[in-house]
């Protein structure tokens, strides 16, 4: 994911909840003004007020429409809607008794909401905006006429109801909105996470490439000198006939070792283009290969049977060179753990293909565990920790998983999942 729509998605979501907040306040408002009138019987200044409203209410319908847009909804156009919010609430106040209205407190709504969502420097703003707007509206307002019918007792009733919904309404909003846009935040800053962990990721495999080339590269000539070796030797076979078998072994690691470097050019040059294959076929295509490169391992291949499989005929997966490569170290992991053959179970469905390989070793530590797949990170002897980073990477980037865990019964289990050609992930 890159980072333009990482922050479209956080944006529009602390957006569409600013949205829905003001529609609540523009029906709250609406509700007051209306019991103002019939239940008080308080004669304001209506048309101002009205209009304030609508205007609230067309720039919330503005930005619903905006929440369409693909377009990134940066912190300052967040600022400018809270902004807004303050403004007509000022508006209003100013029209119904200023600092002595009940309603001033809303003025901290926008203050917490600013300071759960946005950087320091936009809470700083908007505390002097409301600051400043309270300020203004302690000498300058419209007070609020007084309805000979009611008593004092009944004003000063009015006045502790009126702050009483007040805090209501701050309490709801607090308990609601700002700690669902919290969490929003706190979502963000893990994708974010998240998303620098794979750039990191990426960033290794680009190096480990750059030096998969060149060691491709200077292994041509080693491969060419053995290859003549191999061949001269070969002469001697009649005086050394136990050299047979281990020249055979060697001609054809070497031949092996060819084959690999030759792929690896060719991929290159076709940019690792991918194709469609039978997940059926891809395994066996691979299981071969593999038994060619490792000819002493031996595994045990499960068919899918109708119920394993739903009924549903093998499903297209898209292939190129990496996935094959990752196939060969999830294979290669499991055989070097196992001292018996290694299991092999392929399943499907309309929409996901999964390979468990069951190996038959000691099982996963609880460092490895947590560590599998990380980079660099291994248990073997003499090993780098690259074949299964590798793997996981491949994987994931074609919308797959590797899971690594112990069975109750011995061994551990690589359970590989990828989506189906033309399917959801």
């Amino acid at each position: 994911m890159n980072n333009t729509a990482l922050s479209s998605l956080t944006g529009h979501s602390q957006l569409r909840r600013l949205v829905a907040l003001r529609s609540v306040a523009i029906a709250s408002q609406l509700l007051t003004l209306a019991a103002v009138w019939k239940i008080l019987e308080l004669e304001l200044d209506w048309q101002p007020m009205l209009l304030t409203i609508a205007a609230l209410a067309s720039i919330n319908l503005f930005s619903w429409l905006r929440l369409r847009s693909d377009k990134a909804v940066s912190n300052p156009e967040l600022f400018a809607q809270l902004c807004t919010d303050v403004l007509g609430l000022s508006i209003l106040l100013y029209f119904g008794g200023g600092s002595t209205n009940p309603f001033v407190s809303l003025f901290l709504l926008p203050l917490v909401i600013a300071a759960a969502t946005l950087p320091g420097r936009y809470s700083w703003g908007m505390a002097s905006l409301t600051a400043a707007c309270y300020s203004v509206l302690m000498f300058y307002y419209i007070p609020l006429p007084h309805n000979h019918q009611h008593d004092s007792d009944s004003a000063f009733n009015a006045h502790v109801l009126g702050m009483w919904l007040g805090f209501v309404i701050s309490a709801v909003v607090v308990a609601y909105f700002v700690v669902q846009m919290a969490q929003a935040v706190r979502s963000r800053d893990t994708m974010l996470a998240r998303v620098r962990e794979e750039i990191l990721r990426n960033e290794r495999i680009v190096t480990l490439g750059i030096q998969a080339a060149g060691a491709a590269h200077e292994l041509g000539t080693p491969l060419s000198t053995m290859a003549v070796v191999i061949g001269e030797l070969r002469h001697d076979v009649a005086a050394r006939p136990e050299w047979r078998d281990g020249l055979a072994i060697l001609e054809e690691q070497v031949r092996g070792c060819k084959r690999i470097l030759d792929k690896i050019l060719a991929n290159a040059q076709d940019k690792g283009a991918a194709s469609l294959r039978p997940a059926d076929r891809l395994v066996a295509e691979v299981l071969d290969e593999w038994q060619l490169l490792r000819p002493t391992a031996q595994y045990i291949y499960s068919s899918p049977g109708k119920e394993a499989s739903d009924g549903v005929a093998a499903p297209f997966i898209s292939v190129d060179a990496s996935l094959r490569a990752a196939l060969m170290n999830l294979l290669n992991n499991a055989a070097d753990a196992s001292p018996q053959a290694i299991e092999i179970c392929p399943q499907w469905d309309a929409k996901s293909f999964t390979l468990e390989i069951h190996d038959h070793g000691e099982g996963l530590s609880k460092e490895a565990a947590l560590k599998a797949g990380s980079a660099f990170f291994t248990t073997k002897t003499g090993g780098h920790g690259v074949g299964l980073f590798l793997a996981n990477a491949t994987i994931e980037r074609m919308g797959g998983s590797v899971r690594l865990f112990n069975r109750k019964e011995g061994g551990a289990t690589t359970l590989l999942t990828l989506p189906v050609a033309g399917s959801e992930a």
